[in-house]
């Protein structure tokens, strides 16, 4: 729906993207929005339930998930550990951020429940984080585990943060004016802004430009069934292309305009927008501050995950961050049940449908 209906609280016209309509010639009554400070309550009951079951529920929906992986035909050779096996022990390792070490003894008790149908060894589970076969998989996996609540998403946030690596660069020095420094890989995120849920994701250096990323992760979003009603993100994002990309895709984008703009010309999204913003700035920063949401997402993630990635290799640190993300959608997942009484059924979902 592109059609924002609002009316100007101190000359009471109607606001529609692009003509102001005098308030009279309706009938009908429009109720003015509060101007009061939401409040928003937390729901215990189902918090404390999430948290209490919130291990054995892991495992459980991460096992359902790992269903959809099809395995590889056995040809000759020595018999490799089953990919489900490696995929659930690398899950569960960032999960529980112990070192890999002292996690084989949950891994042992994962194998007596049936949850795997083979214990590797601790150096097997190091070197699978390691392999690029593995990457295109977490990405699917991540987009599979947050399809339970298409129907629940409407309103996206697209954003960046850096998560930092044990290996030594620019990143603290600029950061934090230190001496000593550590180089970072930058994760580009589209979220729902209603359950902080992650539709899709991209790893790149830390230096890559946050503009150019967001089309693919508002295309994957919408292309794996989300209707997409509202896209929010900061001024790093203002081009008129990704404004344009987004109205494409059925949806209004909230993204601030930068002070150097100039005054546009012609009745496209983008002079629409832009009359929008400078009219309408308080309704405008209404609508764009749900962007925050993606904030408390990063902060979801690095505080329960940790924000360091302690992979060796550029490959490991992907593949750890993005096991990182798989963990949160999990973990959102079993909230949401609780909260919301969704069905997370995760074992009947084709990875090659995606996209």
């Amino acid at each position: 729906m592109h059609q924002i209906t609002l009316i100007h609280i101190y000359t009471h016209n109607i606001y529609i993207l692009g003509s102001v309509i005098d308030i009279h010639i309706y009938t009908y009554v429009l109720i003015l929005m509060s101007q009061q400070r939401m409040v928003y309550q937390q729901n215990w009951s189902a918090y404390d339930k999430s948290q209490i079951t919130e291990k054995t529920k892991f495992i459980e929906l991460l096992t359902d998930l790992l269903q959809n992986v099809e395995e590889s035909e056995y040809g000759f050779g020595r018999p490799k550990i089953a990919m489900r096996d490696m995929l659930f022990a690398s899950a569960f390792k960032v999960y529980t951020q112990v070192s890999l070490r002292r996690f084989m003894s949950d891994l042992e008790n994962a194998n007596k429940l049936g949850l795997i149908t083979h214990t590797p060894c601790f150096a097997s589970v190091g070197h699978f984080i390691q392999s690029k076969e593995l990457t295109p998989i977490l990405k699917m996996l991540i987009i599979l585990s947050s399809l339970p609540l298409r129907l629940v998403e409407v309103k996206f946030a697209v954003d960046s943060t850096g998560f930092k690596t044990t290996k030594f660069g620019e990143y603290c020095k600029q950061k934090h004016k230190t001496n000593s420094y550590h180089k970072w890989l930058k994760a580009h995120v589209c979220c729902g802004v209603k359950t902080n849920i992650i539709t899709a994701v991209e790893v790149s250096g830390e230096n890559d430009n946050d503009s150019p990323y967001l089309d693919m992760l508002i295309t994957t979003t919408h292309n794996n069934g989300f209707t997409i009603s509202e896209v929010s993100a900061d001024k790093g994002y203002t081009s008129q292309y990704n404004i344009d990309r987004i109205w494409q895709l059925g949806a209004i984008p909230f993204i601030p305009f930068k002070i150097n703009t100039r005054t546009p010309e012609g009745g496209n999204t983008w002079s629409e927008m832009y009359g929008f913003f400078m009219q309408h700035q308080k309704e405008f920063m209404r609508h764009y501050h749900l962007r925050s949401n993606i904030e408390t997402t990063f902060f979801m993630i690095k505080s329960k995950f940790n924000e360091t990635l302690k992979g060796k290799t550029l490959t490991a640190q992907v593949n750890e961050l993005l096991l990182k993300f798989l963990c949160h959608n999990i973990v959102v997942l079993i909230h949401e049940t609780n909260e919301l009484g969704i069905n997370t059924e995760l074992n009947n979902l084709p990875m090659r449908n995606l996209v």
